[in-house]
């Protein structure tokens, strides 16, 4: 997992939340959800590869 990803997870979690604001400001909650519900799963596509390799390493380390 390289720095990057960090950033890429930043910048995401940072236009979201404005995104979210700006949205819940002018009467949209709905899409707000769904703005915060799409980068939650963006995230998560970027981050289950390295979450599968740590429990690959883990039952590896131990022999499961």
């Amino acid at each position: 997992m390289g720095v990057s990803l960090i950033f890429k997870i930043a910048a995401v979690g940072i236009l979201v939340t404005i995104l979210s604001q700006v949205l819940k400001h002018s009467g949209r909650e709905e899409h707000a959800f769904f703005v915060s519900l799409a980068g939650l799963i963006l995230v998560l596509t970027w981050i289950v590869p390295y979450i599968y390799d740590l429990f690959e390493t883990i039952q590896k380390l131990f022999q499961i």
